[in-house]
């Protein structure tokens, strides 16, 4: 196993992953231990209980300038815009995912001994993949500029790694299902926004067919197998762009009519729009067996299927 990290820099500390990241690094590895880097915010709940720095990853003096402050030897750089801000806004997009990633890989190169975790997405697969088990190697041509940025950052950290020795870890994180922090524009938001409506108002309208289906992780099992990742020995890594990553699979639909077991008088509509497309570019389910044999342990991780 990696032994534990001497500091931690998370960036997007205040996102949807990071709000529930930061505590689980906090309470193993204590709060002075675990600067939260948040931006445009100031202080949020995530950064309760420890240091916290103003930080714009597309400023690299900046990052530097932190990571040197505290003596960073672990940087979760979970800072970006998702797939359909990013499809508002691709200039920007570009700028904050890829840039602002090598900002953070470069930081980790010159001031060495630096771990990078980044998270990568389901976002980088686009058509003509099986999207049944869709396997780790297959060609990625993505339809969003959010997929377009993944892809790049991933070949970015695989680079890294093989030029400049860079311990970099990425996932492909699948649809991510919380309740601390609403998500911020992704295309899987409906899964997370239909508990909120269908509680405030017993009625939501979702951007997406009844039969859309996707790969959906519950925010727990995302936390664990990052750490999980973080945690296992570099040797065993195999790969250093990014690993599928399981978890659970259910339409709209399906989603909808759980939800009426508990709020039978629940109403959904289906209201398909833009955001129809790009689900219907992406995995249903994925294969995560290279996770799983490098670094999920023996017998296999509990993460659900």
């Amino acid at each position: 196993m990696t032994s534990g990290p001497n500091r931690i820099l998370v960036t997007g500390a205040s996102g949807q992953v990071g709000s529930e990241l930061v505590p689980a690094l906090r309470r193993k590895y204590g709060n002075e231990k675990v600067v939260t880097g948040v931006f445009p915010e100031p202080a949020t709940p995530a950064s309760d209980g420890g240091p916290t720095e103003y930080l714009d990853a597309t400023d690299g003096a900046r990052v530097r300038e932190v990571v040197k402050k505290y003596g960073i030897d672990t940087i979760y750089h979970l800072g970006g815009i998702l797939s359909v801000a990013g499809e508002r806004n691709p200039s920007l997009a570009w700028r904050v995912n890829v840039e602002g990633l090598h900002n953070v890989l470069e930081a980790a190169r010159e001031l060495e001994s630096v771990r990078v975790f980044w998270p990568s997405s389901i976002a980088v697969f686009g058509h003509g993949v099986p999207r049944d088990n869709t396997p780790q190697e297959t060609p990625l041509i993505p339809v969003t500029i959010y997929g377009i940025s993944k892809v790049g950052g991933e070949l970015l950290c695989n680079y890294y790694s093989h030029r400049y020795a860079l311990d970099v870890r990425s996932i492909r994180y699948p649809g991510i299902i919380s309740s601390v922090t609403l998500p911020g524009g992704g295309t899987t938001d409906f899964a997370v926004e239909m508990f909120y409506e269908a509680i405030k108002r017993k009625r939501y309208t979702c951007y997406v067919r009844k039969d859309t289906v996707l790969p959906m992780l519950y925010m727990p099992d995302c936390v664990k197998a990052t750490l999980d990742l973080m945690e296992a020995d570099s040797s065993s890594m195999s790969l250093r762009t990014a690993y599928n990553l399981g978890g659970l699979r259910f339409s709209a639909g399906d989603l909808a009519d759980e939800i009426r077991k508990h709020i039978p008088d629940f109403v959904c509509e289906y209201r398909p729009d833009f955001r129809q497309q790009i689900a219907d570019s992406w995995p249903m389910s994925i294969d995560d067996s290279w996770a799983r044999k490098d670094w999920g342990g023996d017998p296999p991780t509990t993460w659900p299927r």
